[in-house]
């Protein structure tokens, strides 16, 4: 059990790292690979990515050669996690206007951990019967959103740049 908590443990360190580095990659690096797993503006909706793909690639390789319904506690983590986001990002950005910049970076790291820790909760939810079906779908449509919207974003307060830029992958030239 040591063995396996260090290696959460190292895991949870390394799935933030990414995601700090997903955050200003798209800025460094622009083009169309990166638009679909960073940042591309600052949106709410964009932040989810933050969380999303390490927690998919986390998900991945924790449950690698284990049962199948191993992976799906990870699963509902991630959706559960990126729903947070969303949903706490959109009351303190767009309802509160909030500007404390320590908030989002805060939030961040809470919601990695929340999302290391769920799984252990949700453990037992991996044996009902079409729960992991289920997760892969939700978890798939999510994916293919961020994809969307990454290149497609609508009109509304959750996919405008906060940042005050008006930035989309196709106003940027590559």
């Amino acid at each position: 059990m040591k063995k396996t908590t260090k290696m959460l443990f190292f895991a949870f360190l390394l799935a933030v790292a990414v995601g700090v580095i997903l955050h200003g990659l798209y800025n460094w690096l622009p083009n169309p690979v990166f638009a679909l797993i960073a940042l591309v503006r600052e949106s709410v909706w964009e932040h989810v990515k933050l969380l999303f793909y390490p927690l998919l690639a986390v998900s991945l390789v924790m449950t690698k050669g284990g049962a199948k319904t191993a992976r799906t506690p990870w699963l509902l983590s991630l959706l559960i996690v990126c729903g947070m986001m969303l949903a706490i990002s959109w009351l303190y950005f767009v309802v509160m206007r909030g500007e404390n910049p320590t908030f989002g970076p805060a939030l961040y790291v809470i919601l990695m951990a929340v999302g290391f820790l769920l799984p252990q909760v949700l453990w037992p939810l991996g044996e009902w019967p079409g729960i992991d079906q289920g997760a892969m779908i939700l978890t798939g449509i999510l994916c293919l959103l961020i994809i969307w919207f990454s290149f497609f974003p609508p009109s509304g307060a959750m996919f405008a740049d906060l940042s005050g830029a008006v930035r989309t992958f196709f106003t940027i030239p590559v």
